[in-house]
């Protein structure tokens, strides 16, 4: 596939990526200038705030709205940084355009959802406005892919990905799992676009965001977006991910910008990928083990034996075809799951002992 993709042209420090910071909400007046002052002192030339806060559950504070945008103007005309907020309707699209928003981007949630992608597109017809599309909540490359096309068909050539981390069940050390070889995916196949890291939504709190935003320029990504407050401790919304001015501005002092075109770091990253993919292989496991020991539980309750020789053969014989259909191949999956099958035994015996 191939998308007439054009360059952002978003101001940054020749010294550092991309960089778009600003509050989760735009709270107060107050706020809004306060924070966008003390990032500009701090060399910030890129300002976002949540105007409209799409949250899970009602009675949470869900932003402004339109109220908010004449705030975001007037940080604007003081500052000149450019202004960028997320958009969800229509409606909020033809508010942003009205109050010269610079950058829009559209959330996770939205990104889901192809027929209001569809609308977005229609609305920014004709607009040459930087977009900026999050991944899915779930690991669906193809609905970010197909988001993306839908926007670029539309005419908006200056595009770009958030990589803000996917939803998961198990809720580990991040508030979205990074699942880092997405990104990779889509960089592999669609080369052009820049690709931007959101590390306050998929850290889900401050002290891992140092860590992801440099996560994030090893693998050579664009640009980041952070969320960034004057007073995060007393935030209306994600007060744990946010971070002042001032600490952002130490984060961002400490990044190593790699050089894409170091053959060495082509294969680091490749290295890190492995890493990062062989832990998430680890985690499945321990999983698996869990739900094993359960198993056990269950047949020492229900006196019942470890060993059920029709479901050891079941699980051989679809695991081996599943791997072929996943380019592996059948004796490898076997052998694989042989050991896995001793492990799981011995996890049941050990829980029918105790």
């Amino acid at each position: 596939m191939i998308l007439d993709i054009q360059p952002l042209n978003l101001p940054s420090d020749q010294r550092r990526p991309i960089v778009i910071a600003g509050p989760c909400s735009a709270e107060t007046e107050e706020q809004v200038l306060s924070t966008a002052r003390q990032l500009h002192e701090k060399g910030c030339l890129n300002f976002r705030a949540g105007a409209w806060k799409p949250r899970t559950k009602p009675g949470n504070f869900e932003g402004h709205g339109e109220a908010a945008l004449p705030w975001l103007q007037t940080v604007k005309q003081e500052t000149g940084m450019n202004i960028a907020i997320e958009v969800a309707t229509t409606e909020h699209v033809e508010l942003a355009l009205k109050y010269g928003i610079d950058i829009l981007w559209i959330g996770a949630r939205t990104t889901a959802n192809p027929f209001a992608i569809q609308s977005l597109a229609d609305a920014l017809r004709g607009v040459d406005i930087p977009v900026l599309v999050k991944n899915p909540v779930n690991p669906d490359i193809e609905l970010w892919i197909g988001a993306l096309e839908r926007l670029n068909q539309a005419g908006i050539k200056r595009l770009a990905a958030i990589h803000r981390g996917f939803s998961s069940y198990d809720k580990k050390i991040y508030r979205n799992q990074p699942m880092w070889q997405i990104p990779i995916e889509l960089h592999r196949q669609l080369p052009k676009l820049p690709i931007i890291c959101d590390p306050s939504h998929i850290g889900g709190r401050r002290e891992l965001i140092a860590p992801l935003c440099q996560q994030a320029m090893d693998m050579g990504f664009d640009g980041l977006i952070v969320e960034c407050h004057s007073d995060p401790d007393n935030a209306w919304s994600d007060a744990k991910q946010q971070v002042t001015p001032e600490v952002l501005d130490y984060i961002l002092s400490l990044l190593v910008v790699r050089d894409e075109h170091t053959t060495t770091e082509g294969l680091a990253r490749l290295r890190r990928q492995i890493d990062d993919t062989d832990q998430q292989l680890l985690t499945l496991l321990s999983k698996r083990m869990r739900i094993s020991r359960e198993i056990g539980q269950f047949k020492k309750e229900h006196n019942m034996t470890v060993l059920q020789a029709g479901r050891y053969n079941e699980v051989l014989e679809k695991r081996s075809a599943q791997g072929v259909l996943c380019g592996l191949s059948a004796e490898f999956v076997k052998r694989m799951f042989e050991e896995i099958h001793e492990e799981s035994v011995r996890q049941q015996l050990e829980t029918i002992n105790q």
